[in-house]
């Protein structure tokens, strides 16, 4: 067999030579070689409500979705999905025409840009942003442009300067991608922020794609304001949400999106051809969990919230900046204060100084100057793994 030669065409198309193994396989791996806790990747360390887990073998042994279930997703769930949408924010949709089931939020992202852009087209999304959302335009054709959250040390968060965003956008836009709750900087975006994005939208007629899988972690005084309910936006949105956050089985991708029937006919389009179908038997328990009562949600709130106020308090005692989040289960913290500037640096000798891995926010930036100093840890672990972290992470006030 004759071997590839240096001068032959790389087998990776030219949209994704910038994308290689994620930061989160680098991280997670450097923390089982060195037996470090793990708060860089977001996923919980325990399951979620176990009559929600029997609901998932209750399905597989009374044969329901064994097999392929239906393209939008099965029809208790879309059911549930629409309730859901009503009692939470008095937003109707017809399950039928403006439901779709997909493999988690991050498949629900992808077949949404797949759909709607065209090669080209500009997409203005909130940086630092989700890592897939840069794949996810790269392998649309789309072209990124990211309009940076900057940090507010004073008020201890980061904020969206609605002029730059404004300035942003041009002929060649497409589509506003947004999230709120923000994954990495635990931002909620004020009901005055979503207004003034819901007028640049409707102004400039702009789609909508927005990623909401942390709707129901929000604290404090936040409050989640889904922007298909303002004005303008029910017919242009995309409102995208999924079961792995809310009720810890991120196993199971679980993800789904309301819109417009012309619209969820066009992510349809471009979905059937990426998963097809997923997660039968999971869609029926997704379906129990969404109508669990409200205390559930609560408990649920208050505990992520203990957790947050838990390791927020470490992480300033071990000498870290913190951003405390408003929502999500990610804390943001700044490096400087401790004499570091370089996040990924700082990222990888971590677990070998302190036994704990988190993640450089630098990677979800495309300015990576902007996010260089800045750092991740996920909250979203047992009480008990959260204190030995901040204990570990103590060692810094001492090197």
């Amino acid at each position: 067999m004759t071997g590839m030669t240096s001068t032959a065409r790389p087998f990776l198309n030219r949209r994704l030579t910038e994308f290689g193994t994620t930061i989160f396989a680098e991280m997670s791996a450097l923390a089982v070689a060195t037996g470090a806790i793990n708060l860089g990747q977001g996923f919980p360390d325990t399951d979620g409500p176990e009559e929600v887990r029997e609901a998932a073998v209750r399905a597989l042994r009374d044969g329901r979705g064994n097999q392929y279930p239906p393209g939008p997703g099965v029809p208790e769930l879309r059911t549930a999905i629409v309730e859901h949408q009503r009692r939470r924010y008095g937003l109707t949709f017809d399950p039928d025409t403006e439901v779709l089931v997909t493999a988690g939020a991050t498949e629900a992202v992808a077949a949404s840009l797949l759909a709607l852009l065209e090669p080209g087209d500009e997409v203005v999304a909130l940086e630092p942003y989700y890592d897939s959302y840069a794949a996810c335009i790269a392998m649309a054709g789309g072209t990124r442009v990211p309009v940076t959250l900057r940090p507010d040390p004073e008020h201890a968060r980061f904020r969206l300067d609605l002029d730059e965003l404004r300035a942003a956008v041009t002929d060649r836009t497409r589509l506003l991608l947004i999230n709120t709750p923000h994954n990495p900087t635990g931002t909620v975006l004020t009901r005055a922020e979503l207004t003034a994005i819901a007028e640049l939208a409707v102004e400039r007629d702009l789609l909508v794609v927005t990623d909401e899988v942390y709707e129901h972690l929000v604290f404090d005084d936040a409050e989640h304001v889904p922007l298909a309910t303002l004005p303008g936006m029910r017919e242009r949105t995309v409102t995208i949400s999924s079961a792995g956050k809310t009720f810890s089985f991120t196993g199971w991708k679980v993800g789904w999106l309301t819109a417009a029937p012309a619209l969820v006919t066009a992510v349809r389009s471009a979905k059937q051809y990426l998963t097809y179908v997923a997660s039968g038997p999971f869609q029926y328990a997704v379906a129990e969990a969404l109508s669990l009562p409200d205390t559930y949600f609560e408990t649920f709130r208050a505990d992520m919230r203990a957790k947050r106020d838990l390791l927020s308090a470490g992480l300033t005692a071990a000498g870290f900046a913190v951003y405390r989040p408003a929502g999500t289960y990610f804390v943001t913290t700044d490096i400087r204060p401790l004499g570091e500037t370089d996040g990924f640096a700082f990222c990888r000798a971590l677990p070998e100084r302190a036994g704990v891995v988190a993640i450089p926010n630098a990677v979800f930036y495309d300015h990576r100057d902007q996010g260089a100093p800045f750092v991740r840890f996920a909250f979203c672990k047992r009480t008990e793994v959260l204190a030995d972290a901040t204990e570990r992470l103590r060692k810094l006030r001492k090197d």
